[in-house]
């Protein structure tokens, strides 16, 4: 089964060869700079910029929009799902989960939001997809609030310090 691996910047590195990744999407703020890990191959890594920010972008600061969210559906469509895709934010406890979920719902779309969602929080207590991101992938992969409604069921996370990846199965293991 197909899965994505979440993590905070400081180790995507790490989590790139222990998973065999090949394929990366970032979002992190215009200003950060980091290194792609070497396994990533450039034409195979999407950068999107935007803060961890849940309301329209003011000064400096990058909301979340539609062709943010867009971005990561066509990227995980054109995934070759061979090898994991690694998704990773400065803490990979708001933006990334929020992707995470967008990704795997955009590729499994006929599995249940709530259902997923509780996935992710099996897979990571701390875990607090970015609400902003969250409604905006409600819309566009047309899930009418489910969504939304499925994350807010799940609720905050617990207080993170940056330093827990973890993996998401896009869709339902298959019972047997």
């Amino acid at each position: 089964m197909s899965f994505i691996v979440v993590s905070p910047l400081s180790r995507i590195a790490e989590m790139a060869v222990r998973h065999k990744a090949r394929e990366m999407i970032s979002l992190i703020a215009k200003e950060q700079a980091f290194h792609r890990p070497g396994v990533i191959a450039a034409d195979r890594h999407l950068t999107l910029a935007m803060n961890d920010i849940t309301f329209k972008g003011t000064g400096g600061l990058v909301a979340p929009d539609e062709t943010h969210v867009q971005g990561i559906i066509d990227f995980a469509a054109s995934w070759r799902q061979e090898t994991p895709l690694l998704i990773h934010c400065w803490m990979g406890v708001s933006r990334s989960p929020a992707a995470a979920l967008i990704a795997a719902l955009s590729l499994a779309p006929d599995q249940s939001e709530e259902r997923l969602a509780r996935r992710l929080r099996a897979a990571s207590p701390f875990a607090t997809p970015n609400a902003r991101l969250i409604e905006i992938g409600d819309a566009l992969l047309n899930r009418g609030g489910r969504l939304v409604a499925a994350v807010r069921a799940i609720g905050r996370g617990a207080d993170a310090d940056g330093n827990a990846p973890f993996v998401l199965a896009i869709g339902e293991p298959a019972c047997g």
